[in-house]
């Protein structure tokens, strides 16, 4: 491997609930109409597609300050800092002792720099790129493929590490080797899973790689 490339939801950050709490709430105050597709369809949509896509069940607003209100109720979330998983930033570290590491995220930008000076990562992590800097999110590579990109490295030989259905797919569209550790609030397919190393906990990783 010549890099690894962490997701940032559900893999670094307990946050995929919150987001769903917030869209949910959003949707619901401006008469909207959530389904029940809604929140797995969302997982890994870029900034502009999710805010379309909350336009789409009845949000009478445009998708710019639809995008700008919830991002500003998620930054009011983490104002006491991120909700970070437990042991994510000494794996992120534990790993970057062996390998440039980067984060390919769907939260916003303002987001994934919250995390990193929480965390006191940002100048472990060579790159951090927000989706919302792509044509398209995840399940597309697109977010993968610039982050390995600005790395100066070639896909096929960097491991990608990813929790939910969408992201898996993305990672894998780069044609990168994936770990999966399994969301459990929004287990992944099954059938995505098996085209993956799955990990009962992040804690496993730098053992797997052999750190």
């Amino acid at each position: 491997m010549d890099a690894v490339v962490f997701d940032l939801d559900g893999v670094l950050v307990d946050s995929e609930r919150i987001w769903d709490e917030v869209r949910r709430g959003f949707v619901a105050e401006h008469g909207g109409t959530w389904t029940d597709e809604a929140t797995r369809a969302q997982q890994g949509m870029s900034t502009p597609e999710w805010a379309r896509y909350l336009a789409g069940l009845g949000v009478d607003l445009p998708p710019e300050e639809i995008a700008e209100q919830v991002i500003k109720r998620m930054a009011a979330r983490y104002q006491s800092g991120p909700p970070v998983i437990a042991g994510g930033p000494e794996v992120v570290r534990a790993v970057a002792s062996a390998y440039p590491v980067a984060i390919a995220s769907s939260s916003p930008q303002v987001l994934i720099t919250s995390f990193l000076v929480a965390t006191g990562l940002e100048n472990l992590v060579k790159v951090a790129l927000s989706s919302e800097k792509v044509a398209k999110g995840k399940p597309a590579p697109d977010v993968y493929l610039e982050a390995t990109r600005q790395l100066g490295v070639d896909p096929s030989r960097c491991a990608a590490v990813e929790d939910t259905t969408n992201g898996l797919k993305s990672a894998l569209a780069a044609g990168m080797t994936v770990y999966a550790v399994p969301n459990p609030h929004f287990p992944p397919d099954p059938a995505v899973l098996e085209r993956t190393t799955v990990l009962g906990d992040l804690s496993e990783l730098p053992g797997i790689m052999g750190l």
